[in-house]
């Protein structure tokens, strides 16, 4: 989409919301896609994602991507 076209073209989002990363895997299914991003060694983020996309992107194990987080809310916990 164009959230995707914006983002490799200029990357100018908030920078807390980006994580670079290592694609681990990626477990194609029928339509989503798996796609495991290690963002630091043992922290690994896991994004659910179109085929489409995955093409797109051109997203193998052990390539570069950025996990974007988009999310309304925010909790915190403490234990």
């Amino acid at each position: 989409g164009p959230f995707a076209g914006a983002l490799r073209h200029s990357m100018k989002i908030s920078a807390r919301n980006v994580l670079k990363g290592t694609v681990l895997s990626v477990d194609k299914g029928a339509t989503t896609s798996h796609v495991k991003i290690e963002i630091s060694p043992g922290q690994v983020v896991t994004a659910s994602i179109t085929n489409e996309a995955v093409e797109s992107l051109k997203l193998v194990a052990g390539g570069p991507a950025y996990a974007v987080i988009k999310a309304s809310d925010v909790m915190v916990a403490v234990d």
